[in-house]
């Protein structure tokens, strides 16, 4: 089992939300806790450095939580992954989008227990690369993608140690970008506990080296 002092988790503050004019996603009431809130309840069971990549802001430094600028801004995704990874006071570092209201601190336990240069979520949609551990060792491969334009975050990293636990229940995954969106995820933090089940499909955890195609 991952020690907490050996992973840091790093916050995707993300982009100026302009579809949600331009609120801070991670201070949106889900249920009766804002979304940042409920991640940090999750977060600490796995980690003590917890910090955010993005724009400054209140909501999160009231928090108490280290802010970073994002190394490569208008990168995307990829970018904030980048810059967790090579801000990180650690070597493994569990990358989350703030605006995911029902990540739970159970199925983070199962990433953190996972010996991996890559720990990622995968499901009948593809990957999760915004709720994944990446170690150091993924820095290079990333940087020189994104020196080459190519900013696709689903796209593993070559030549690195990769797990991929097939899950079940995407609710996990749910995210807010737009009304839509936000509407969805309080109607379902209505209908369901506040942390869902994982359903982690057992035995179909896969490790590989091979560059993702």
């Amino acid at each position: 089992m991952t020690e907490k002092s050996e992973l840091a988790a790093g916050i995707l503050a993300g982009g100026r939300a302009t579809r949600l004019d331009g609120v801070n996603k991670g201070t949106l009431m889900v249920g009766s806790t804002a979304i940042v809130d409920r991640q940090l309840a999750a977060l600490r069971e796995v980690s003590r450095e917890i910090f955010v990549v993005g724009r400054d802001d209140p909501a999160w430094t009231s928090r108490g939580l280290r802010v970073v600028a994002d190394d490569r801004p208008g990168a995307g995704p990829l970018g904030g992954i980048y810059t967790a990874i090579v801000r990180s006071p650690c070597d493994r570092t569990l990358v989350v989008a703030c605006d995911m209201p029902f990540v739970s601190g159970s199925f983070l336990r199962r990433l953190a227990a996972i010996d991996a240069d890559v720990v990622i979520p995968r499901h009948a949609r593809g990957y999760e690369p915004l709720c994944a551990i990446y170690s150091r060792a993924c820095a290079d491969d990333i940087r020189e993608r994104l020196d080459r334009g190519i900013n696709e975050a689903s796209r593993l990293p070559a030549g690195v140690r990769v797990t991929e636990l097939d899950v079940e229940n995407d609710v996990m995954f749910v995210n807010v970008n737009t009304p839509h969106d936000y509407a969805r995820a309080r109607e379902l933090s209505d209908v369901m506990p506040q942390t869902p089940q994982d359903r982690i499909t057992t035995g179909r955890t896969r490790r590989r080296t091979d560059p993702d195609s």
